[in-house]
């Protein structure tokens, strides 16, 4: 037996891909899914729905092509970020399937599954054409013109429950705002990135804050404002305070700065206040959030959020069964806003710890590959990315269950909406592309036989 000498060239790497394991993965979050249909058939009518191996099956189709897309376009990819995208979004179709049966005249699962279609569509073409992220920062600029422009148009159509963010054509309807959160995250990131260094190192200093020069600073802070303000007059207050989330996180990423994290806390409650105060709409929400029994005080009976307490408190540890909760109670948002209190429940808070773990890991997974790309602009894009899902779960988590004013914000993957399904579904196709030059080898490392210390976390 001889060992290499010096001058032998290293040996073939064999990286690991994991696309195995996604694999498996999925099988088992379709299987998941498809236990669930049937169990709300079985509890609501004794008998396995008829079209449960049709929903398996197109379940199960949509994942494979996702799978093989992956596979065969970002074969590094992170193998966790599909398998948690298609369980989340079949436990979403299971639960308004549920819901629907509650209201035979309003069924929304059929439209959703053609929602959830087109978004796997999306996820497909993003994996496929997109090569290289970075082809997206020259485009900055033009993404936030188109943002701003999705955001203003909803203002020339008819509200919707208090707030102008759609735009009904015929039987068609759609939310721009949500396609906006992704241009604007765009181009944050560029712009961040081109000037990272002169928003961190110049300008005056004020007790512990590098103020950055209005130069510098201006024009994202103006394009923000806009945009804000934009949100306000549209009292879609939910997305307003999840771009001034982004904003603040992606500053304090790029910067380094923990002064901006105070900054944005403060800002944050003096706009929550003068809203709350002087704009009708949120000024409601916010009292129905200080006391969500008071209409029942009033002999009225209870309102959405009341109702919602009351189904997670029913829901206990274990929940009632799927199909076995009266979460329809709440109203016309059920399959909404407050879908997570269906899965309160008839889940419990077991069943809620899950879902919960599966948001968390979706989201640590696109902090974990922005942490491991070596360009500025991914690192901020896939840090930015995972913000989105984590201030929007967080964003309605809190408000159905009382912990923040409700906001209308749609449950990412769970919830009754096609844009904002849509947009999900091309959230995670960025991340997977972002991951897969994250855990790529570079060619360097091949050559010399010395594998990147993030992706020897990854073996």
């Amino acid at each position: 037996m001889t060992a290499p000498t010096v001058d032998a060239p290293p040996p073939e790497l064999r990286l690991p891909k994991r696309r195995g394991v996604e694999l498996s993965l999925l099988i088992g979050a379709v299987l998941i899914s498809v236990y669930g249909y049937a169990a709300v058939g079985l509890a609501h009518d004794d008998a396995v729905p008829p079209d449960v191996v049709g929903y398996g099956g197109g379940l199960g189709l949509l994942a494979l092509l996702a799978h093989l897309a992956v596979r065969f376009r970002a074969p590094y990819a992170d193998p966790l970020l599909l398998p948690i995208a298609v369980l989340l979004n079949g436990v979403g179709l299971v639960l308004i399937y549920r819901l629907d049966l509650e209201t035979p005249k309003d069924q929304a699962a059929p439209t959703q599954l053609i929602w959830s279609t087109l978004g796997v569509a999306f996820f497909i073409a993003v994996v496929v054409f997109l090569r290289d992220h970075r082809v997206l920062q020259r485009y900055a600029y033009l993404s936030v013109a188109a943002a701003l422009v999705l955001m203003i148009v909803p203002i020339f159509f008819p509200a919707v429950n208090g707030a102008k963010i759609w735009i009904r054509v015929g039987g068609f309807s759609f939310q721009p705002g949500e396609f906006a959160k992704i241009l604007l995250a765009v181009f944050f990131a560029a712009y961040l990135a081109a000037n990272h260094n002169a928003l961190a190192y110049t300008g005056r200093r004020i007790w512990k804050l590098q103020l950055p020069t209005g130069r510098v600073l201006g024009p994202i802070v103006a394009i923000w404002l806009i945009s804000v303000g934009v949100l306000v007059l549209e009292r879609d207050l939910g997305t307003s305070l999840l771009f001034f989330g982004l904003f603040v996180i992606l500053l304090y990423v790029a910067t380094g700065r923990t002064g901006w994290i105070a900054v944005g806390l403060l800002l944050a409650a003096v706009g929550a206040f003068v809203v709350g105060s002087f704009e009708p709409h949120v000024h409601s929400r916010v009292q129905d959030w200080l006391d969500p029994f008071a209409s029942i005080d009033a002999g009225q009976g209870p309102g959405q959020l009341a109702q919602s307490l009351f189904a997670f408190a029913a829901g206990g540890m274990l929940g009632t069964g799927l199909g076995l909760g009266h979460s329809i109670l709440i109203g016309f948002a059920a399959k909404s806003d407050f879908i997570l209190a269906t899965a309160g429940e008839e889940l419990g808070l077991t069943g809620l710890t899950a879902l919960f773990m599966l948001y968390a890991l979706l989201v640590a997974r696109g902090y974990r590959a922005g942490l491991a790309l070596r360009d500025a602009f991914g690192r901020l894009l896939a840090i930015g990315l995972a913000s989105i899902l984590a201030l929007q779960v967080f964003v309605i988590a809190g408000g159905v269950m009382g912990l923040i004013p409700l906001t209308g914000m749609a449950m990412p993957f769970l919830a009754q909406g096609g844009s904002s399904v849509v947009t999900n579904w091309i959230i995670v196709a960025l991340l997977i592309r972002l991951s897969d030059v994250a855990r790529r080898p570079h060619p360097d490392e091949v050559e010399t036989g010395v594998v990147a210390t993030a992706l020897e976390d990854e073996l």
